[in-house]
């Protein structure tokens, strides 16, 4: 017996009642543009602490840098002038200023590059060693990044000290003293510098290099590439993003050093032969009482990091539309 199936009826018929004219549905946003503004809602706690701790200072910054601010002024003894440009304008007449803006820029890209070069050589070599040597050089490389760098530029003054050093005895240079002169005290805070900078671009580098996938380096390495080759043409174009970070934190670091050159040479070397921008900016506000000159100073540091760092960020990125 067979069953044939029936057409339904009028009454199973269900008609659709036709959607009312007037003002159009809206749409719910789709995921990706409703999750747009998410990142930004979990940084906006960040983004206001920042802006209080930064954008109030450099106003303040900004603001001393257009006055006349000195110890009279603060002491109450005259009211506080504006002058407009007048100490950007005394202060680029100075000569002084451009020699130590010049001795500046020439220390923090030498302290860059041998931090780097250092940073990225020790991280290729962790990948090289076993378990325990990894450790070793790992747990010294973390002891001189937390040393604060007041003590760590006492002891490396210690260390290079023309009587009681070790460094000179070992040698055999007598009674040399490396802060004397101009180009040895540079010298003498860049190792110090590199010694306290490297550890972060060794282990930020080192975790880039682990994340390459073994295969790749293991190919070049069966292709008879050479150490310096496999790291010029594979790793250090997977690890832009990452050399690019240490890159501007170095700059930004090693261009507003302070302590170190204010420890190791006694406030700026002799005659003030070892000055750098921040240094001279110390002693322009607080042991000249220059407060408007050292507030200039501070802002013109604050352009040129920005400047450099824009500047970098803009080729890197040609770079990358490039390959």
């Amino acid at each position: 017996m067979t069953h044939q199936a029936t057409a339904p009826g009028p009454a199973a018929v269900t008609k659709t009642a036709p959607a009312p004219a007037g003002r159009p549905k809206k749409r719910r946003p789709s995921g990706r543009h409703g999750s747009r503004w998410t990142p930004w809602l979990y940084l906006a706690p960040a983004i206001v602490v920042l802006a209080g701790l930064l954008v109030y200072p450099i106003y303040q910054l900004g603001l001393i840098s257009f006055l006349e601010y000195t110890q009279v002024q603060v002491s109450g003894g005259e009211p506080t002038t504006f002058k407009g440009l007048g100490n950007y304008q005394e202060l680029f007449s100075d000569s002084q200023f451009w020699q130590v803006l010049l001795a500046t820029v020439v220390f923090a890209a030498s302290c860059v590059i041998a931090t780097l070069a250092v940073g990225c050589a020790l991280a290729v070599l962790l990948t090289r060693v076993r378990a325990i040597p990894r450790l070793v050089l790992m747990m010294a490389a973390l002891g001189a990044w937390a040393t604060p760098a007041v003590t760590g530029s006492t002891v490396w003054v210690f260390l290079f000290d023309p009587d009681y050093g070790p460094v000179n005895r070992l040698l055999g240079l007598g009674d040399f003293s490396w802060t004397y002169g101009r180009y040895s005290a540079f010298a003498l805070v860049l190792f110090e510098v590199v010694w306290c900078s490297f550890p972060f671009v060794m282990v930020t580098v080192y975790a880039g290099i682990k994340a390459i996938p073994s295969e790749v380096l293991e190919a070049a390495s069966l292709d008879g590439a050479s150490q310096w080759r496999i790291w010029r043409s594979i790793m250090a174009p997977m690890l832009r993003p990452i050399l690019v970070v240490v890159t501007i934190q170095s700059i930004i670091w090693d261009f507003k050093v302070f302590t170190q050159i204010y420890v190791m040479t006694n406030g700026g070397g002799v005659a003030g032969q070892n000055l750098v921008l921040n240094v001279y900016a110390y002693q322009k506000a607080f042991a000249s009482s220059q407060y408007s000159l050292g507030s200039a100073i501070g802002v013109v540091m604050l352009l040129i990091l920005l400047a450099v760092t824009l500047v970098y960020l803009r080729l890197l990125r040609r770079q990358g539309e490039e390959l």
